[in-house]
């Protein structure tokens, strides 16, 4: 039997039912997909990109806890997740539109 995403550390059962949805059922399946691309397929179906989220899931992936990212690689996973949610969020919505999800004001689409 496969083991769930939410064994891996500092991720729980939101996460392991936001990636089932996105068709990644198992650490096994996550593990061997690049953590960028994995995120990448979240925000595309409609999850909220969230920072943290997205390093606690890194850190999680080396074994590592989520707080124990900190200074030049946080920097470092802060520019790649601005670069995932440019590229795979709020496509084909205007710039308002845009920031009035951010705050939560325009459904998902």
């Amino acid at each position: 039997m496969s083991q769930p995403v939410s064994t891996i550390r500092n991720l729980g059962p939101a996460m392991d039912a936001a990636f089932a949805r996105v068709g990644i059922h198992s650490a096994k399946d996550l593990r061997a997909l690049d953590p960028d691309d994995a995120y990448a397929r979240l925000i595309k179906a409609g999850e909220r990109p969230h920072f943290i989220a997205y390093y606690a899931m890194i850190m999680g992936l080396q074994g590592r806890p989520w707080n124990d990212c900190r200074g030049a690689e946080k920097d470092a996973l802060r520019a790649r997740f601005d670069a995932l949610k440019a590229s795979s969020h709020d496509k084909g919505r205007s710039e308002l539109e845009a920031a009035l999800n951010v705050i939560g004001v325009v459904a998902r689409r």
